[in-house]
């Protein structure tokens, strides 16, 4: 099983590149977002990859991060999404933007990529809702930027900073007060009071996507 390839950019193609490990070059198959990320060819790259074996061929797929890879291996167990599909979500979807479609129940969101309908991008949303990873993150500025866009007054003034943060960006997101404030409760309950407002936004998506 190859996990990882570090070595030389060789080339790229629309959905594949080369790269060139001590002389060797690997075809590996990957999403638009990842062979953006990587650089260009003649320089240096490390790219984290699964190995599907068939009785009639072996392919390396390959990913920028180990976050994308661990979605990849998520989607690609849900029924109809297959490995054309599953690279045709991480092209269209950042591994954040997968993890706030699949807590929210935003399977709209999910047909941005190509080949998937509504059908199966509910089916996905179902049957991931509470097989989120923990790398399921809201970038602190994210939240910061969310929650500065929420009327004023919106939350108790005894609420810590991360918990009115938090509780903004949820009704931000199309939720009411009250049910956010619920779920940050929730939230705090599960993470403790120490917790920063990316984190309970994470726990409490969770929460509502379960509820």
């Amino acid at each position: 099983m190859i996990a990882k390839l570090k070595g030389i950019i060789d080339s790229k193609g629309a959905d594949w590149l080369i790269i060139d490990v001590h002389g060797v070059g690997y075809l590996v198959e990957a999403s638009a977002r990842t062979l953006a990320a990587l650089p260009p060819p003649g320089e240096a790259a490390e790219v984290f990859t699964i190995m599907l074996v068939s009785e009639t061929a072996m392919r390396l797929l390959g990913f920028a991060t180990p976050q994308e890879r661990d979605w990849y291996a998520l989607l690609a167990d849900v029924q109809g999404v297959g490995p054309k599909v599953a690279l045709a979500l991480l092209s269209a979807l950042s591994p954040a933007e997968l993890s706030t479609a699949i807590a929210m129940g935003d399977a709209t969101m999910l047909t941005r990529a190509q080949g998937v309908g509504p059908k199966l991008a509910r089916r996905i949303c179902s049957e991931l809702k509470d097989r989120l990873p923990e790398t399921l993150s809201v970038p602190a500025e994210t939240a910061a930027a969310l929650a500065a866009q929420a009327p004023s007054g919106l939350v108790d003034e005894e609420a810590s900073a991360e918990a009115k943060d938090a509780i903004s960006a949820l009704v931000n997101l199309g939720y009411p007060k009250t049910q956010a404030a619920s779920a940050v409760a929730s939230a705090i309950q599960e993470a403790g009071e120490g917790a920063d407002a990316a984190r309970l936004i994470r726990l409490a998506l969770k929460g509502l996507a379960s509820a």
